[in-house]
Order: structure tokens, then C-alpha cells, then sequence
């Protein structure tokens, strides 16, 4: 393959990966709304942020998810853990108490 062909199929994949992260950038923000949504109603409810059991089970749940599409599950529950922390933070701004 020429230096040419090379740059011109790295771009190719390049564009790709940012069409990728475009769509991730606005799958994350559709789904922080809808977590806004839910820790407004647990506020007005009374309800804690944290679910514990309902994150074990997305955890999981992602794991097999991950598995399935070949990707390291492992991988996909660090990044998981990591939304499930920033959803708790701003769960807990919502309902006035200190961020943990």
C-alpha cells in the first residue's frame, strides 16, 4: 500500500471514530436528561440517589452487553461506575445535599 493510500484509508477511520464520538457526545447528553428527570423526582419523593441494587444490575446487565459485542466488560463497568457516580453527584445537588 502506498504512503498516499495509507494516509487516505487512516483518514477514512479517522472520520469514522469522530462520527462515533459525535453520536456518544449526544447518547451521554440524552441520557443525563433523563437522569436529571429521575433525580427530580426522587428529590420531590424523598427517595435517596443511590440505588445500589438497581446499579448492580446495570452493571451486570452492561457486562453481559459488553461481552456480547466483544468488547472487555471489564472495561464497560469502569465506565459505567464512572456515569454512576456523576449521576449520584448531580443527584444529590438536585436534592440539596452535599455531592459525596
Amino acid at each position: 500500500m502506498s504512503e498516499q493510500e495509507t494516509r487516505a484509508l487512516l483518514e477514512q477511520h479517522r472520520q469514522s471514530i469522530d462520527n462515533i464520538d459525535a453520536a456518544l457526545i449526544h447518547m451521554l447528553a440524552e441520557r443525563f436528561r433523563q437522569t436529571q428527570a429521575v433525580g427530580e423526582l426522587k428529590a420531590r419523593s424523598g427517595l435517596p440517589a443511590a440505588d445500589p441494587a438497581r446499579e448492580a444490575r446495570q452493571i451486570e446487565r452492561l457486562r453481559q452487553l459488553a461481552s456480547s459485542a466483544r468488547l472487555d466488560p471489564d472495561f464497560a463497568e469502569k465506565f459505567l461506575a464512572f456515569i454512576i457516580r456523576e449521576v449520584i453527584r448531580h443527584h444529590d445537588s438536585i436534592a440539596g445535599r452535599s455531592p459525596r
